[in-house]
């Protein structure tokens, strides 16, 4: 078969099989009216998915008066993939299976300053572990995600820890994960164009267009953290001066905190800590906690970077006339009562499309492992569609998205 032909027949093959996903149960014409391919065609896919053992025949449809249909469903326990996320507080593993339903999950602390020899070991021997706990066979595991918030520095990384795990590695953006985290969760319904709003240690986007994952040409969308709101602000790492992260991210927020004596002593700061000595997110989940025990001056620290998120993400909103917006990441998981009804409110009265259709802003009920179900998410995409040798980049993944799977994601 020639090359075009054989990527036309995988993207098909990936096509129909995440519909029988979606689905839950259909029938073969079923999926003939969804996908609008022939009868021939659908027949010998889900042959070769069933001979495959991905696909299972499951009991008929209602009679409507003729032969009753066959119904398919997907078979949830024939493959597994491992989502990693790297973060500088965390790292959060996942094992979905082929549905995306996560079967087991662990989370540990972040690599620090630790050489990336010794994290690689580390992160393979924590991966074994994962696998081992539910004793799934390894060759049922189709490879590994890993996502992080800046993908385009872990090659190296994701090439050595590719060697230790033996398994194939795909590496994306932790926001861009967390979109596809939230979709395949079940977190953003049926819409097909939405955000993942997404806070770490960093503040970033994933972006779903028309049921397609934008990634733009290098994986960098969404830097939603560098939006400018104030032109005279401080000067932020990338170059730029008045960033959301430098005016309101979790950064900001503790060193903001810090120089609040009653604050910092109620929530359990240590005076003259430096961000090397104790990591970012631990703060910022202190604060977190005072404000959840009431505490005025930590509430009003959290609304006062609320405001500027929502700031940025009305933006956001505006540009790309979103109709669902997810909160998702570490930070959101444990703040985002505070940040939830500021950026609604904000939304719901200044969205500029509000006559038109309303904007569903939510907390994902996932927030704290998103990135990595959606990284193990992305692992069943790319496995599904023809396969590479070698580390998969965003890139990749942009380029081997097929067509119709893109019409399908929702």
């Amino acid at each position: 078969m020639s090359g075009p032909a054989r990527v036309t027949h995988a993207s098909t093959r990936a096509a129909v099989l995440d519909l029988v996903r979606a689905a839950g149960m259909i029938s073969r014409v079923g999926l003939v009216n969804a996908t609008g391919l022939t009868g021939g065609t659908i027949s010998t896919v889900v042959r070769g998915l069933i001979d495959e053992g991905l696909v299972a025949e499951t009991g008929h449809a209602e009679s409507t008066g003729g032969k009753r249909r066959v119904m398919l469903q997907l078979n949830h326990f024939a493959r597994y993939a491992v989502g990693v996320h790297l973060d500088d507080a965390r790292i959060t593993y996942v094992l979905t299976n082929l549905g995306g339903a996560v079967v087991a999950r662990i989370s540990r602390a972040g690599a620090g300053a630790d050489e990336q020899a010794a994290v690689v070991a580390r992160v393979a021997r924590e991966v074994d572990a994962l696998i081992d706990s539910v004793g799934v066979e390894r060759d049922r595991i189709l490879g590994l995600g890993l996502v992080a918030a800046r993908p385009s520095e872990h090659h190296e990384f994701g090439r050595a820890l590719e060697r230790a795990t033996a398994l194939p590695v795909v590496l994306d953006h932790d926001a861009t994960a967390a979109a596809i985290g939230e979709h395949w969760s079940g977190g953003v319904g049926a819409t097909s164009t939405f955000a993942a709003l997404f806070m770490g240690t960093g503040i970033g986007a994933g972006i779903v267009l028309g049921g397609t994952t934008y990634r733009g040409p290098s994986g960098h969308t969404g830097e939603i953290g560098h939006t400018c709101l104030d032109l005279d602000g401080p000067r932020c790492w990338c170059g730029a001066r008045g960033c959301l992260e430098m005016l309101a991210g979790p950064a900001a927020v503790v060193e903001q905190a810090r120089a609040d004596r009653s604050l910092s002593r109620a929530a359990g700061l240590v005076g003259g800590r430096t961000r090397a000595a104790t990591p970012v997110a631990a703060d910022f989940a202190a604060i977190s906690r005072a404000a959840r025990q009431g505490n005025t001056r930590a509430v009003a620290l959290l609304e006062r970077s609320a405001r500027y998120v929502a700031a940025a993400a009305r933006t956001l909103a505006n540009v790309l006339d979103l109709e669902v917006l997810v909160l998702t990441g570490p930070s959101f998981a444990i703040a985002g009562s505070v940040y939830l009804p500021v950026l609604r409110a904000e939304l719901d009265s200044a969205f500029i499309a509000r006559d038109a259709h309303p904007i569903s802003v939510r907390l994902s009920p996932s927030a704290a492992s998103a990135p990595a179900i959606g990284a193990a998410a992305i692992v069943l995409q790319s496995e599904l569609v023809p396969r590479r040798q070698g580390l998969r980049l965003p890139e990749d993944l942009a380029a081997e998205e097929p067509p119709v799977f893109q019409q399908l994601v929702r």
